[in-house]
Protein backbone atom coordinates (compact mmCIF):
# COMPACT_ATOMS: atom_id res chain seq x y z
CA UNK A 1 0.00 0.00 0.00
CA UNK A 2 0.95 3.36 -1.09
CA UNK A 3 2.53 5.79 2.13
CA UNK A 4 1.12 8.78 2.30
CA UNK A 5 3.11 11.86 2.93
CA UNK A 6 1.78 12.76 6.43
CA UNK A 7 0.18 9.65 7.78
CA UNK A 8 2.58 9.44 10.91
CA UNK A 9 1.27 13.25 11.67
CA UNK A 10 -1.54 13.52 14.11
CA UNK A 11 -3.65 17.04 14.37
CA UNK A 12 -6.15 18.71 16.68
CA UNK A 13 -8.10 21.21 14.43
CA UNK A 14 -10.03 23.77 16.66
CA UNK A 15 -10.30 26.15 14.09
CA UNK A 16 -13.32 27.41 11.96
CA UNK A 17 -14.35 29.59 8.78
CA UNK A 18 -11.99 29.62 6.05
CA UNK A 19 -7.89 30.57 6.63
CA UNK A 20 -7.46 27.16 9.85
CA UNK A 21 -9.76 24.94 8.17
CA UNK A 22 -7.36 25.39 4.34
CA UNK A 23 -4.66 24.80 6.17
CA UNK A 24 -5.58 21.71 7.85
CA UNK A 25 -7.59 20.68 4.73
CA UNK A 26 -4.05 20.57 2.66
CA UNK A 27 -2.81 18.33 5.64
CA UNK A 28 -5.33 15.88 5.79
CA UNK A 29 -5.66 15.81 1.44
CA UNK A 30 -2.00 14.50 2.44
CA UNK A 31 -2.61 12.04 5.18
CA UNK A 32 -2.64 13.42 8.32
CA UNK A 33 -5.14 12.72 10.42
CA UNK A 34 -7.12 15.11 11.49
CA UNK A 35 -9.61 15.54 13.95
CA UNK A 36 -11.80 18.62 13.93
CA UNK A 37 -12.55 19.70 17.25
CA UNK A 38 -16.17 21.81 17.44
CA UNK A 39 -18.45 23.35 19.97
CA UNK A 40 -21.18 20.59 20.93
CA UNK A 41 -24.70 22.04 19.31
CA UNK A 42 -23.16 24.93 17.13
CA UNK A 43 -19.69 23.55 15.55
CA UNK A 44 -17.88 25.84 12.74
CA UNK A 45 -19.62 29.11 11.75
CA UNK A 46 -19.46 27.72 7.86
CA UNK A 47 -21.63 24.94 8.63
CA UNK A 48 -24.66 27.51 8.42
CA UNK A 49 -23.16 29.07 5.37
CA UNK A 50 -23.75 29.40 1.95
CA UNK A 51 -24.41 27.83 -0.99
CA UNK A 52 -26.34 25.03 1.30
CA UNK A 53 -27.56 21.89 -0.57
CA UNK A 54 -29.83 19.47 1.15
CA UNK A 55 -29.68 21.41 4.25
CA UNK A 56 -26.02 20.69 4.34
CA UNK A 57 -23.04 23.53 3.43
CA UNK A 58 -20.72 23.01 0.93
CA UNK A 59 -18.86 26.02 1.96
CA UNK A 60 -18.09 23.43 5.16
CA UNK A 61 -17.60 20.46 3.35
CA UNK A 62 -14.82 21.54 0.54
CA UNK A 63 -12.78 22.42 3.64
CA UNK A 64 -13.53 19.86 5.51
CA UNK A 65 -12.81 16.81 3.80
CA UNK A 66 -10.96 14.25 4.70
CA UNK A 67 -11.01 15.07 8.31
CA UNK A 68 -12.52 13.18 11.66
CA UNK A 69 -15.60 14.80 13.57
CA UNK A 70 -15.87 15.42 17.15
CA UNK A 71 -17.18 18.14 19.32
CA UNK A 72 -15.53 19.11 22.82
CA UNK A 73 -16.54 22.06 25.26
CA UNK A 74 -13.30 23.42 26.33
CA UNK A 75 -14.90 25.89 28.80
CA UNK A 76 -15.42 23.68 31.72
CA UNK A 77 -12.82 21.79 33.57
CA UNK A 78 -13.54 18.17 32.29
CA UNK A 79 -13.16 19.41 28.39
CA UNK A 80 -10.50 21.06 29.64
CA UNK A 81 -9.05 17.73 30.55
CA UNK A 82 -10.10 15.91 27.88
CA UNK A 83 -8.59 17.91 25.44
CA UNK A 84 -5.16 17.75 27.53
CA UNK A 85 -5.28 14.21 27.39
CA UNK A 86 -5.65 13.96 23.32
CA UNK A 87 -2.40 16.76 22.85
CA UNK A 88 0.04 14.06 24.79
CA UNK A 89 -0.97 12.25 21.96
CA UNK A 90 -0.75 14.21 19.00
CA UNK A 91 2.17 16.00 17.06
CA UNK A 92 0.33 19.65 15.97
CA UNK A 93 -2.40 22.05 17.17
CA UNK A 94 -4.45 24.57 15.03
CA UNK A 95 -6.16 26.89 16.11
CA UNK A 96 -7.28 30.69 14.83
CA UNK A 97 -9.05 32.38 17.78
CA UNK A 98 -8.42 35.69 18.57
CA UNK A 99 -5.10 35.94 20.05
CA UNK A 100 -5.51 35.45 24.28
CA UNK A 101 -8.52 33.37 24.06
CA UNK A 102 -6.82 29.77 24.12
CA UNK A 103 -4.33 31.15 26.91
CA UNK A 104 -7.55 32.37 29.15
CA UNK A 105 -9.30 29.12 28.71
CA UNK A 106 -5.87 27.35 30.25
CA UNK A 107 -5.27 25.84 27.03
CA UNK A 108 -2.39 28.13 25.48
CA UNK A 109 0.93 26.96 24.34
CA UNK A 110 2.71 27.93 27.66
CA UNK A 111 0.35 25.00 29.15
CA UNK A 112 0.23 23.01 26.16
CA UNK A 113 4.37 22.27 25.71
CA UNK A 114 4.44 21.04 29.09
CA UNK A 115 2.06 18.76 29.08
CA UNK A 116 3.58 17.61 25.30
CA UNK A 117 6.53 19.37 24.71
CA UNK A 118 7.32 17.96 20.97
CA UNK A 119 3.61 19.79 20.12
CA UNK A 120 3.37 22.11 16.97
CA UNK A 121 1.09 24.95 18.32
CA UNK A 122 -0.16 26.89 15.16
CA UNK A 123 -2.20 29.55 14.98
CA UNK A 124 -3.43 31.69 12.59
CA UNK A 125 -5.73 35.20 13.45
CA UNK A 126 -6.12 38.51 11.78
CA UNK A 127 -3.08 40.03 13.58
CA UNK A 128 -0.76 37.64 15.10
CA UNK A 129 0.00 37.41 18.32
CA UNK A 130 2.05 40.10 19.25
CA UNK A 131 2.17 43.62 18.46
CA UNK A 132 -0.06 47.16 18.99
CA UNK A 133 -2.79 45.44 17.11
CA UNK A 134 -2.72 41.60 17.92
CA UNK A 135 -5.94 41.37 19.72
CA UNK A 136 -8.11 43.20 16.75
CA UNK A 137 -10.46 40.45 15.08
CA UNK A 138 -9.43 40.00 11.73
CA UNK A 139 -11.50 38.49 8.81
CA UNK A 140 -9.99 38.87 5.05
CA UNK A 141 -11.88 41.86 4.46
CA UNK A 142 -10.02 43.34 7.47
CA UNK A 143 -6.94 41.78 5.82
CA UNK A 144 -7.09 42.55 2.33
CA UNK A 145 -8.05 46.42 3.55
CA UNK A 146 -5.10 46.39 6.39
CA UNK A 147 -2.51 44.56 4.20
CA UNK A 148 -2.25 46.82 1.26
CA UNK A 149 -3.96 44.85 -1.03
CA UNK A 150 -7.18 46.64 -1.75
CA UNK A 151 -5.14 49.77 -2.53
CA UNK A 152 -3.33 48.49 -5.75
CA UNK A 153 -6.51 46.63 -7.55
CA UNK A 154 -9.27 48.21 -9.03
CA UNK A 155 -9.59 50.29 -12.58
CA UNK A 156 -7.54 53.33 -13.15
CA UNK A 157 -9.28 56.33 -11.27
CA UNK A 158 -11.61 54.02 -9.77
CA UNK A 159 -11.56 52.92 -6.09
CA UNK A 160 -9.80 50.74 -4.24
CA UNK A 161 -11.66 46.74 -4.79
CA UNK A 162 -11.45 43.47 -2.86
CA UNK A 163 -9.77 40.21 -4.92
CA UNK A 164 -12.95 38.58 -5.61
CA UNK A 165 -11.56 35.24 -3.51
CA UNK A 166 -11.21 35.12 -0.09
CA UNK A 167 -7.68 36.04 -0.72
CA UNK A 168 -6.31 36.45 2.60
CA UNK A 169 -7.41 33.52 4.59
CA UNK A 170 -5.83 31.53 1.56
CA UNK A 171 -2.47 33.11 2.19
CA UNK A 172 -2.42 32.65 5.59
CA UNK A 173 -3.76 28.93 5.54
CA UNK A 174 -1.21 28.21 3.21
CA UNK A 175 1.40 30.58 4.93
CA UNK A 176 0.32 28.04 8.64
CA UNK A 177 0.95 25.21 6.34
CA UNK A 178 4.06 25.88 5.56
CA UNK A 179 4.86 26.75 9.28
CA UNK A 180 4.04 23.51 10.33
CA UNK A 181 5.72 21.80 8.25
CA UNK A 182 8.95 23.53 8.54
CA UNK A 183 8.45 23.32 12.42
CA UNK A 184 7.76 19.45 11.80
CA UNK A 185 11.02 19.31 10.24
CA UNK A 186 13.12 21.48 13.14
CA UNK A 187 11.26 18.78 15.53
CA UNK A 188 13.10 16.54 13.51
CA UNK A 189 16.79 18.35 14.22
CA UNK A 190 15.65 20.08 18.06
CA UNK A 191 13.30 16.99 19.46
CA UNK A 192 10.84 19.71 20.51
CA UNK A 193 8.29 21.09 18.93
CA UNK A 194 7.44 24.95 19.10
CA UNK A 195 4.63 27.79 18.23
CA UNK A 196 3.77 28.65 14.41
CA UNK A 197 2.31 32.36 14.35
CA UNK A 198 1.01 33.73 10.79
CA UNK A 199 -1.09 36.53 10.24
CA UNK A 200 -3.66 37.14 7.45
CA UNK A 201 -2.61 41.15 7.65
CA UNK A 202 1.22 39.80 7.06
CA UNK A 203 -0.04 37.34 5.02
CA UNK A 204 -1.45 39.95 2.52
CA UNK A 205 1.59 42.56 3.05
CA UNK A 206 3.93 39.60 1.86
CA UNK A 207 2.07 38.86 -1.32
CA UNK A 208 2.18 42.58 -2.51
CA UNK A 209 5.98 42.11 -3.88
CA UNK A 210 6.36 44.66 -6.83
CA UNK A 211 3.60 46.89 -5.49
CA UNK A 212 6.16 47.49 -2.35
CA UNK A 213 9.04 47.54 -3.94
CA UNK A 214 7.71 50.48 -6.28
CA UNK A 215 6.60 52.83 -3.00
CA UNK A 216 10.25 52.37 -1.39
CA UNK A 217 11.53 53.21 -4.67
CA UNK A 218 9.24 56.40 -5.34
CA UNK A 219 7.90 57.48 -2.39
CA UNK A 220 4.44 57.32 -3.87
CA UNK A 221 1.51 54.96 -3.94
CA UNK A 222 1.24 53.03 -6.63
CA UNK A 223 -1.98 54.61 -8.96
CA UNK A 224 -4.38 51.73 -10.02
CA UNK A 225 -3.87 50.03 -13.26
CA UNK A 226 -6.34 47.67 -13.82
CA UNK A 227 -5.56 44.10 -15.64
CA UNK A 228 -1.86 45.90 -16.26
CA UNK A 229 1.35 45.03 -14.59
CA UNK A 230 3.54 47.85 -14.18
CA UNK A 231 7.37 46.46 -14.37
CA UNK A 232 6.53 44.57 -17.97
CA UNK A 233 4.05 45.37 -20.89
CA UNK A 234 2.08 44.29 -23.07
CA UNK A 235 1.91 42.21 -19.87
CA UNK A 236 -1.96 43.46 -19.42
CA UNK A 237 -6.32 42.53 -20.91
CA UNK A 238 -7.07 43.31 -24.40
CA UNK A 239 -9.94 43.73 -26.49
CA UNK A 240 -10.90 40.65 -28.76
CA UNK A 241 -14.21 40.86 -31.28
CA UNK A 242 -16.12 38.90 -28.24
CA UNK A 243 -14.30 40.13 -24.96
CA UNK A 244 -11.33 40.58 -23.34
CA UNK A 245 -8.03 37.89 -23.19
CA UNK A 246 -4.78 38.49 -22.02
CA UNK A 247 -0.79 38.70 -23.51
CA UNK A 248 1.70 38.13 -20.72
CA UNK A 249 5.11 39.41 -22.61
CA UNK A 250 7.57 39.48 -19.93
CA UNK A 251 10.94 40.25 -21.50
CA UNK A 252 12.27 41.76 -24.99
CA UNK A 253 12.71 38.67 -26.67
CA UNK A 254 9.17 37.87 -26.01
CA UNK A 255 8.11 41.48 -27.62
CA UNK A 256 9.95 40.78 -30.47
CA UNK A 257 7.78 37.25 -31.27
CA UNK A 258 5.24 39.12 -30.74
CA UNK A 259 5.72 42.14 -33.60
CA UNK A 260 7.34 39.90 -36.34
CA UNK A 261 4.73 37.14 -35.82
CA UNK A 262 1.80 38.15 -34.56
CA UNK A 263 1.31 41.58 -35.38
CA UNK A 264 3.28 41.27 -38.81
CA UNK A 265 4.99 45.32 -37.38
CA UNK A 266 8.82 44.52 -36.94
CA UNK A 267 8.98 48.61 -37.17
CA UNK A 268 7.42 49.04 -33.92
CA UNK A 269 10.92 47.03 -32.41
CA UNK A 270 12.54 50.61 -33.88
CA UNK A 271 10.28 52.86 -32.24
CA UNK A 272 11.86 55.15 -29.33
CA UNK A 273 8.76 54.47 -27.33
CA UNK A 274 9.19 50.67 -27.33
CA UNK A 275 12.82 49.66 -27.84
CA UNK A 276 13.45 48.41 -23.69
CA UNK A 277 10.53 47.18 -21.70
CA UNK A 278 11.02 50.37 -19.56
CA UNK A 279 9.93 52.60 -22.44
CA UNK A 280 7.38 49.81 -23.47
CA UNK A 281 5.88 50.34 -19.60
CA UNK A 282 5.65 54.09 -19.55
CA UNK A 283 4.52 54.05 -23.00
CA UNK A 284 1.45 51.46 -22.50
CA UNK A 285 -0.94 54.07 -23.70
CA UNK A 286 0.56 54.15 -27.26
CA UNK A 287 1.31 50.28 -26.80
CA UNK A 288 -2.07 49.02 -26.46
CA UNK A 289 -4.55 50.60 -29.04
CA UNK A 290 -1.91 49.11 -31.72
CA UNK A 291 -2.10 45.52 -30.41
CA UNK A 292 -5.79 45.92 -30.12
CA UNK A 293 -6.13 47.22 -33.65
CA UNK A 294 -5.05 43.63 -34.64
CA UNK A 295 -6.73 41.42 -31.84
CA UNK A 296 -9.85 43.04 -32.42
CA UNK A 297 -10.21 41.34 -35.61
CA UNK A 298 -10.38 38.19 -33.89
CA UNK A 299 -12.26 36.12 -31.15
CA UNK A 300 -11.05 35.33 -28.03
CA UNK A 301 -9.86 32.28 -28.81
CA UNK A 302 -8.42 33.07 -31.98
CA UNK A 303 -5.89 35.41 -30.60
CA UNK A 304 -4.84 33.41 -28.07
CA UNK A 305 -4.10 30.57 -30.27
CA UNK A 306 -2.46 32.82 -32.58
CA UNK A 307 -0.31 34.56 -30.24
CA UNK A 308 0.87 30.40 -28.66
CA UNK A 309 1.80 30.26 -31.54
CA UNK A 310 4.31 32.50 -31.66
CA UNK A 311 5.47 31.36 -28.68
CA UNK A 312 4.09 34.34 -26.98
CA UNK A 313 2.01 33.44 -23.04
CA UNK A 314 -1.91 34.67 -23.57
CA UNK A 315 -4.76 32.87 -22.43
CA UNK A 316 -8.57 33.56 -22.24
CA UNK A 317 -10.07 35.51 -19.39
CA UNK A 318 -11.92 32.03 -17.90
CA UNK A 319 -15.31 32.20 -16.56
CA UNK A 320 -16.10 29.35 -13.72
CA UNK A 321 -17.92 27.31 -16.32
CA UNK A 322 -14.79 27.49 -18.60
CA UNK A 323 -12.51 26.27 -15.92
CA UNK A 324 -14.70 23.78 -14.49
CA UNK A 325 -14.55 21.72 -17.86
CA UNK A 326 -11.20 22.81 -18.69
CA UNK A 327 -9.38 19.58 -19.80
CA UNK A 328 -6.21 20.83 -18.27
CA UNK A 329 -7.61 22.56 -15.64
CA UNK A 330 -10.23 20.09 -14.15
CA UNK A 331 -9.21 17.10 -16.66
CA UNK A 332 -5.46 16.46 -16.18
CA UNK A 333 -4.60 18.18 -12.87
CA UNK A 334 -7.74 17.07 -10.85
CA UNK A 335 -8.53 20.82 -9.17
CA UNK A 336 -12.48 19.71 -8.99
CA UNK A 337 -12.63 16.43 -7.57
CA UNK A 338 -15.65 14.14 -7.56
CA UNK A 339 -16.74 13.21 -3.71
CA UNK A 340 -20.01 11.84 -2.66
CA UNK A 341 -21.24 13.54 0.79
CA UNK A 342 -23.83 11.91 2.84
CA UNK A 343 -25.96 14.88 3.18
CA UNK A 344 -24.88 16.71 -0.11
CA UNK A 345 -25.05 13.83 -2.52
CA UNK A 346 -22.44 13.82 -5.35
CA UNK A 347 -20.92 17.24 -5.18
CA UNK A 348 -17.02 18.33 -6.34
CA UNK A 349 -14.66 19.74 -3.81
CA UNK A 350 -11.38 21.69 -4.88
CA UNK A 351 -8.55 19.51 -5.84
CA UNK A 352 -5.07 19.98 -3.71
CA UNK A 353 -2.84 22.48 -5.80
CA UNK A 354 0.38 20.74 -4.72
CA UNK A 355 1.23 17.64 -6.75
CA UNK A 356 3.40 15.05 -4.96
CA UNK A 357 4.58 12.59 -7.72
CA UNK A 358 5.63 9.38 -5.42
CA UNK A 359 2.92 10.26 -2.30
CA UNK A 360 -0.29 11.14 -4.21
CA UNK A 361 -2.72 13.47 -2.96
CA UNK A 362 -6.09 11.34 -1.56
CA UNK A 363 -9.28 13.48 -1.27
CA UNK A 364 -12.00 10.52 -1.00
CA UNK A 365 -13.41 11.43 2.48
CA UNK A 366 -16.14 13.56 2.61
CA UNK A 367 -16.42 16.68 5.91
CA UNK A 368 -17.64 14.92 8.70
CA UNK A 369 -21.10 15.71 10.53
CA UNK A 370 -20.97 17.58 13.84
CA UNK A 371 -19.83 15.12 16.20
CA UNK A 372 -20.27 11.95 13.64
CA UNK A 373 -16.28 10.64 14.96
CA UNK A 374 -16.81 10.74 18.95
CA UNK A 375 -17.66 7.31 19.75
CA UNK A 376 -14.44 6.16 17.26
CA UNK A 377 -12.17 9.31 17.92
CA UNK A 378 -12.87 9.06 22.27
CA UNK A 379 -12.46 5.52 22.46
CA UNK A 380 -9.25 4.87 20.17
CA UNK A 381 -7.22 8.38 21.84
CA UNK A 382 -9.11 8.34 25.11
CA UNK A 383 -10.25 4.76 25.79
CA UNK A 384 -13.29 5.97 26.25
CA UNK A 385 -16.55 3.13 26.00
CA UNK A 386 -19.61 4.39 24.18
CA UNK A 387 -21.26 4.84 27.11
CA UNK A 388 -18.89 7.38 28.56
CA UNK A 389 -18.99 9.08 25.84
CA UNK A 390 -22.95 9.26 26.02
CA UNK A 391 -22.70 10.34 29.58
CA UNK A 392 -20.52 13.37 28.43
CA UNK A 393 -22.53 14.58 25.31
CA UNK A 394 -25.93 14.23 28.00
CA UNK A 395 -23.37 16.82 30.04
CA UNK A 396 -22.40 19.05 27.28
CA UNK A 397 -19.09 18.13 27.24
CA UNK A 398 -18.93 16.76 23.74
Amino acid sequence: MTKKALEDIVVLDLTRVLAGPYCTMMLADYGAKVIKIEMPGKGDDTRSMGPIKNGASMYYANVNRGKKGVTLNLKPEEGKKIFKEMVKKADVVVENYRPGVMDKLGVGYDVLKEINPRIIYAAVSGFGCYGPNHKRPGYDIIAQATGGLMSITGEPGGHPLRVGNAMGDVLGGMNLTIGILMALHARELTGKGQRVDVALVDSVVSSLEIGIQRFFASGKQPELMGNRYASAYPYDSFKAKDGLFVIGCGNDKLFTLLCNKVLMQPELLEDPRFVTNIKRCDHHAELKPIIEKWSSQYTIDEAVEKILAAGVPAAPINDLPRITTDPHIAGAREMFVPLHHPVIGDMKVNGNPVKLMDTKVDISVPAPALGQDNVEVYGKVLGLTEDEVKQLQDKKIL
